[in-house]
C-alpha cells in the first residue's frame, strides 16, 4: 500500500474529519465567547462609565502589566468551560447512563485453567493445550 493511500484512508477516516470540524466550530466559538467578555461583561464589571475592567494596568520600571486584558481571558476561559460542561458533558453523561445496561452480559467465554488461553463456555477440553477442563 502506498503512503499517499494510506494517508487518504487516514484523513478520510470518520473520525479525523469529525476532529477537524469540532476544531473549527469551537475557535469560532472562542471567538465569540471572547468578544462577549471582552465588549459586554468585563465593562460592566469596571467602574460604570470611568474604567473598563479590560483597561487595568499597571506599570513597573517602564514595563505594562495589562491585568484587565488576563482578566478578560480568564473570565473568557470560564465561560467556554462552563458551556462545555453543561452542553455537552452532562448530556453526554446523562445519555451514557441512559443506554448503560443493569445486569451484565453472560461472558461467552473462560480461561483455562492451564495455559491461560481463552476457550468457550460449554467446552470440556481445552483447543490449544488439549487438556481436559471442568465446566
Amino acid at each position: 500500500m502506498s503512503v499517499a493511500k494510506e494517508f487518504r484512508d487516514f484523513v478520510l477516516r470518520g473520525n479525523v474529519v469529525d476532529l477537524a470540524v469540532g476544531v473549527v466550530i469551537g475557535a469560532a466559538f472562542t471567538a465569540v465567547v471572547t468578544a462577549f467578555t471582552k465588549d459586554i461583561i468585563t465593562p460592566i464589571i469596571g467602574i460604570p462609565g470611568k474604567v473598563s475592567l479590560g483597561d487595568v494596568s499597571f506599570a513597573v520600571n517602564g514595563s505594562k502589566f495589562l491585568i484587565g486584558d488576563f482578566l478578560n481571558q480568564a473570565i473568557s476561559f470560564l465561560l467556554v468551560a462552563l458551556v462545555v460542561f453543561f452542553f455537552v458533558v452532562k448530556p453526554v453523561n446523562w445519555l451514557m447512563a441512559r443506554r448503560k445496561t443493569d445486569t451484565p452480559a453472560d461472558a461467552t467465554t473462560r480461561d483455562c485453567p492451564y495455559c491461560l488461553s481463552s476457550i468457550p463456555v460449554a467446552a470440556t477440553r481445552c483447543a490449544f493445550c488439549t487438556s481436559e477442563v471442568a465446566k
